[in-house]
């Protein structure tokens, strides 16, 4: 298929553009970075610069395409204005959708976020309602990238109801690759009192984008929502052993496949992608959290 992937130079776009290309996908990422005219500078896939907060732009860049992979956003709220956040997210993903709608693509792939229940960045204090947190779990969020996110996923909604337009959105749990995994997430490996908002939830940026990759080529009906995140907790912690010890009974613990899970349940995105977790936080740190072969 003719792929676009949009924020194709950042962490999830490099990945995701590498794993379509490898899958035989005809790829063009879009950012906002400058193209690369020097020759011997190899990039997969083919590459346009690109704003598409600008409406006229995402009609470009969609024009011809089968599906859209839209990873492009400001990737938090603490670095911008709050109203730029929302503005820059929210109007680039209806910038997109308009334009595969209006072009009959097949394909909508929308990167949403696990921090739309509400968990992440919060002014007043939230904890979720049960762990590990599902697709089932109330929205809650307060701040504007949550927003955002909230607001993708209604238009996904609306998109599947007045198009043939099929949507898949995909929240992530934090995502690492080779290069922070010990900056990232070697406390927590080390020390699970250093808590997190997705409860030592991860993701390797390959497996996400073999996410993306199977959601792209997935013939599911409508608009569904996944979690994606590795099946362990980073640590490799006993799971219900330590949420009692730092939370208590504030939270509702619900069935664990493993004693070691994750804070995020991804068994609708086993069961209905047919996606599993090849990587983990062990193929990169050791047990104190130390980078392999430092």
């Amino acid at each position: 298929m003719k792929v676009v992937v949009t924020g194709s130079r950042g962490k999830v776009g490099r990945a995701t553009v590498q794993a379509l290309v490898d899958a035989g996908h005809d790829v063009l990422g879009v950012d906002l970075v400058r193209p690369v005219f020097d020759a011997g500078v190899v990039v997969p896939g083919r590459y346009q610069m690109a704003d598409l907060t600008d409406a006229g732009s995402a009609f470009s860049v969609v024009a011809g395409a089968d599906a859209v992979v839209h990873t492009a956003a400001i990737p938090q709220p603490t670095g911008h204005p709050p109203h730029v956040v929302l503005q820059t997210n929210l109007m680039s993903t209806f910038n997109l959708v308009e334009a595969a709608v209006r072009f009959g693509l097949r394909r909508f792939v929308n990167v949403s976020s696990e921090s739309i229940v509400g968990n992440f960045f919060p002014e007043r204090p939230f904890l979720p309602d049960y762990v590990p947190v599902d697709e089932q779990h109330p929205l809650k969020p307060q701040d504007p990238y949550a927003l955002s996110k909230a607001f993708g996923e209604q238009l996904m909604d609306a998109a599947v109801r007045r198009s043939d337009l099929r949507a898949i959105s995909i929240r992530p749990s934090t995502v690492h690759n080779k290069d922070n995994y010990e900056s990232n997430l070697g406390k927590q490996v080390r020390d699970p009192s250093n808590l997190s908002a997705n409860f030592w939830s991860y993701i390797d940026a390959d497996d996400l984008a073999d996410a993306l990759v199977l959601a792209v080529e997935s013939e599911l009906p409508g608009h569904e929502v996944f979690y994606i995140a590795a099946p362990d907790n980073a640590g490799g912690h006993d799971f219900a052993e330590i949420l009692h010890r730092y939370y208590g009974d504030q939270i509702e613990l619900r069935r664990l496949n493993r004693v070691d899970a994750s804070g995020i349940s991804t068994e609708k995105a086993e069961r209905l992608l047919g996606w599993t977790a090849k990587r983990s936080w062990r193929d990169y740190l050791d047990a104190d959290g130390r980078a392999l072969g430092d």
